[in-house]
């Protein structure tokens, strides 16, 4: 019995004899099955292929998996007044990776923003010692590995600490959730909208879309919706989903701009 990866997404699946028939993550139209079929891995296969990078994105401990692996997302410890937070999940663990962080005090939970970063949560909970995964309740359905340790929240904000919140942003997922640390990890605070909000090449701009490998944009009405919900955040940064793709500096400028760019253009 194993816990199939999907080789395209990176979603760990709950354990079985035999791989799934399909992977509901990449039938969807956000996602897309690979070009050579849909195909599976496990957790030691993983391993033997792979290492994970870890090192420093912009003063945060950040761990990715090193080469071309399913989506190309990076996780990042936050050492904020609500603990120590991972933020964002990988397919891989690796012992490596669970020293780094235990040297920083280890992790007291993991918040992702949104299904396509599932990945192999429910294996790093185990390897962190159980601790809780929280996950918005609108994206419950996109959970493929269930566990006790699946922590859900509901509504449009869920405060951890005096400095750190979590925002129902939607658009991508109906549950996309963007972390706010009023207080660091620099001067000003930062913003960690996932994908939600995705930070674009230029690192000036974010852009607003459904699906960001088929192209199709996000609906204005959930555009405007999620600059609702986002107004009155201070922050001066905003943290990407991969390695070294932030604003830094003028973030919450550049999300207001963004959204005005963004809305008159699919208005003209």
């Amino acid at each position: 019995m194993s816990c199939y990866i999907c080789e395209t997404c990176g979603t760990q699946y709950a354990e079985s004899a035999l791989p799934p028939a399909s992977c509901p993550v990449c039938e969807d139209e956000r996602q897309y099955v690979g070009w050579q079929g849909q195909r599976w891995t496990t957790h030691a296969e993983l391993a033997e292929r792979y290492r994970l990078r870890i090192g420093e994105d912009a003063g945060l401990l950040a761990l990715a998996v090193d080469g071309e692996f399913a989506i190309p997302q990076r996780a990042l410890l936050l050492p904020t007044d609500a603990g120590n937070i991972l933020w964002e999940c990988l397919s891989l663990v690796s012992e490596e990776a669970l020293a780094a962080l235990a040297a920083r005090g280890g992790v007291d939970r993991i918040v992702i923003s949104h299904p396509h970063f599932y990945t192999s949560m429910v294996e790093w909970s185990a390897a962190l010692g159980g601790v809780p995964v929280l996950l918005h309740a609108a994206d419950r359905a996109w959970v493929h590995r269930p566990s006790p340790c699946l922590e859900f929240w509901e509504g449009d904000d869920l405060q951890l600490s005096s400095s750190v919140s979590l925002i129902r942003c939607g658009g991508h997922f109906p549950g996309s959730t963007a972390l706010h640390w009023r207080d660091g990890p620099r001067p000003g605070g930062a913003l960690f909208p996932g994908d939600a909000l995705q930070v674009a090449q230029d690192r000036r701009h974010v852009s607003f879309m459904y699906s960001y490998p088929n192209y199709l944009p996000m609906r204005s009405s959930e555009v405007r919706a999620m600059r609702e919900r986002l107004a009155g955040q201070a922050f001066e940064d905003v943290y990407g989903y991969s390695w070294g793709r932030n604003i830094l500096g003028g973030g919450r400028a550049a999300v207001d701009a963004s959204f005005d760019r963004h809305l008159a253009m699919v208005a003209a």
